[in-house]
C-alpha cells in the first residue's frame, strides 16, 4: 500500500479526492490530509507519502514553495499539481521540481484515477528494479569472497582456474602496481565454527582498512592477506602500518577467539610474481619465531646478520624457507583434492538430476542452477569429469531407454520417441542411427528375428 499526501486549503476538496481514490482504487492508498504548505512540509517529513497532489494556492506558503521544500528531502516523491488556474503559468518552475502530471480544479474521477493509476505503475516499477538490484548486489556480495579467494590462491600457487590474475584483480579493483602478503597462522581449531568465525572477524576487520584487499580462504592453519601500497605513502610509513594492522589483528583474535596467533608480513613488491614471492616471505616470516603471538616482518629478518639468526633461533634461515615452502604446498594440495572430491560430488547430483529428467526437455542451464554453478564452468568441468558433453550425455541416456522400448512391442516408435523426449519422429530417427548406426525400423526388425 502506497500514501498519498492530499494538500488543499478546502477540506471539500481533500475529502472529494480521497472518496474518489479510496472508491476507485480500493486498498491501494493510505491517504494522508494537510490544509496549507506548512503542515504538507512537516506531514511529507513524518510520513514520506509516495505521491503528492498540492494545491497551487494555499495560506501560508504556497504549493510550489511547500514542493520546493519537500522535494530536497524527498527526491523520489512523485509531485502533482492541483490548480484553479492556467497551468502555464506555473509550467517551467513545476518541471523544475519533477512535476510532471497536474490537474485542473474541477477535476473528474477519470482523470484523477488515470494520473493515480500512471503514478502507482511507476512505483510498482521502480520497486522492482529496486528489489532486483538489491538482489544483484546481494549476490555479488556473496561471490565477492570466492571470487577474492580465487584470485589469492593464484599468488599462492599455480593457477586453478581458466582465468589470469589481471582479469580477476580488474573485476575486483585490486591493481597489481604494489603490495604485499601477510600471513595469519594459527593454533588447531577445535571445530569448523571456529575456523568460520575467525575467517568472517579476519575478513571483516581488513575491509574496514583503507588499503584495498584480498583475502584467502583459512587453508589448514593459516589463510593470506594481499593489501596494495598506495603510490603516495613512502616504504617506511607504509611498512610500520602494515606492522600496526598485524599488532591490531593479533589482539583481535586475542580478545574475540581466545587464540594466540602468528603474522608474517612479506616486502613490497609489484606484479603477479612479486605477489606470489611476497606470499612465501609473509609464510617464513609466521613461523619463524617459536613462540606464537609476534608480528615478524620478513624484510627485518633479511636485514639482520645471518649469524644472529641462526644464534638466536638456532634454524638455518635457508632450510626454514625450504621447509616453510613444503608446508604451503602440502597444504594447498589438501585443498586441491578436497576441491576435486567437491567436484566429484556436485557432479554425482548433476548427474542423477538428470537421470530423472532426461526425457524432459532440459537444459544444461537448469542442471547447472540446481548444482549452483556458473553454467559455463559446469559446461566445462562436466565434459572435463564424465568425458563427453552435456548434450552427449543426455542423448545417451534417451537412446539407451529408446533400446530398452524398443526391445518390447507394446510401443510404437512414436510412441518410443516422444516417450524419450524427442517430439519430432523423424529427429529422433536420425539421433538414432547417429549413435548406433542404425535406425529405429532397422534396430526393433534386429530384435525380433
Amino acid at each position: 500500500m502506497y500514501r498519498l499526501l492530499i494538500a488543499d486549503d478546502e477540506a471539500l476538496e481533500r475529502e472529494g479526492l480521497e472518496w474518489i481514490v479510496k472508491r476507485m482504487m480500493p486498498d491501494t492508498f493510505e491517504v494522508l490530509h494537510a490544509e496549507n504548505g506548512r503542515i504538507a512540509i512537516e506531514r511529507a517529513e513524518e510520513f514520506r507519502p509516495h505521491i503528492i497532489m498540492m494545491d497551487v494556492n494555499m495560506p501560508g506558503i504556497q504549493g510550489l514553495a511547500a514542493l520546493r521544500e519537500i522535494k530536497e528531502r524527498l527526491p523520489d516523491t512523485k509531485m502533482v499539481l492541483v490548480t484553479a488556474y492556467d497551468y502555464f503559468a506555473y509550467a517551467k518552475e513545476a518541471l523544475s521540481l519533477g512535476v510532471k502530471e497536474y490537474i485542473v480544479k474541477p477535476a473528474s474521477r477519470e482523470q484523477v484515477v488515470t494520473i493515480l493509476k500512471q503514478l502507482v505503475d511507476e512505483l510498482d516499477r521502480e520497486k522492482n528494479k529496486r528489489a532486483e538490484e538489491l538482489s544483484l548486489l546481494d549476490k555479488v556480495s556473496q561471490l565477492l569472497p570466492l571470487v577474492e579467494n580465487e584470485l589469492a590462491l593464484m599468488f599462492m600457487v599455480d593457477q586453478v582456474m581458466d582465468a589470469d590474475a589481471g582479469q580477476l584483480s580488474e573485476w575486483l579493483d585490486f591493481p597489481l602496481d604494489q603490495g604485499a602478503a601477510i600471513v595469519v597462522a594459527f593454533p588447531d581449531f577445535a571445530n569448523s565454527q571456529d575456523k568460520k568465525r575467525m575467517y568472517d572477524i579476519i575478513r571483516s576487520f581488513t575491509k574496514t582498512q583503507d588499503s584495498v584487499s584480498v583475502v584467502s580462504s583459512l587453508i589448514d592453519r593459516h589463510m593470506a592477506i594481499f593489501m596494495t601500497k598506495s603510490p603516495g605513502i613512502r616504504d617506511n610509513s607504509w611498512t610500520m602500518e602494515m606492522k600496526q594492522f598485524g599488532e591490531k589483528l593479533c589482539a583481535l583474535t586475542g580478545r574475540q577467539q581466545g587464540l594466540t596467533v602468528s603474522i608474517g608480513i612479506g616486502t613490497a613488491r609489484s606484479g603477479y610474481e612479486g605477489l606470489r614471492k611476497s606470499y612465501f616471505e609473509a609464510v617464513f616470516a609466521s613461523t619463524y619465531f617459536e613462540e606464537s603471538g609476534r608480528v615478524c616482518l620478513f624484510d627485518e629478518l633479511r636485514r639482520e646478520e645471518h649469524g644472529y639468526s641462526s644464534r638466536q633461533t638456532g634454524h638455518n634461515p635457508a632450510n626454514d624457507d625450504t621447509a616453510r615452502q613444503s608446508y604451503v604446498i602440502s597444504a594447498l594440495q589438501r585443498i586441491r583434492e578436497d576441491r576435486e572430491r567437491q567436484t566429484l560430488t556436485v557432479l554425482d547430483r548433476a548427474k542423477g538430476f538428470i537421470q530423472g529428467r532426461f526425457t524432459e526437455d532440459l537444459s544444461l542451464e537448469e542442471v547447472a542452477e540446481f548444482v549452483h554453478l556458473n553454467p559455463h564452468y559446469f559446461s566445462k568441468v562436466f565434459k572435463q569429469q564424465v568425458g563427453e558433453t552435456f548434450i552427449d550425455y543426455v542423448t545417451g541416456l534417451r537412446i539407451d531407454r529408446a533400446k530398452e522400448l524398443m526391445a518390447s512391442e507394446d510401443l510404437s516408435l512414436k510412441e518410443v520417441c516422444y516417450e524419450v523426449g524427442y517430439k519430432d519422429p523423424n529427429y529422433f530417427s536420425r539421433v538414432f542411427k547417429k549413435v548406433t548406426g542404425v535406425t529405429p525400423t532397422e534396430f526393433r526388425g534386429g530384435q525380433t528375428k
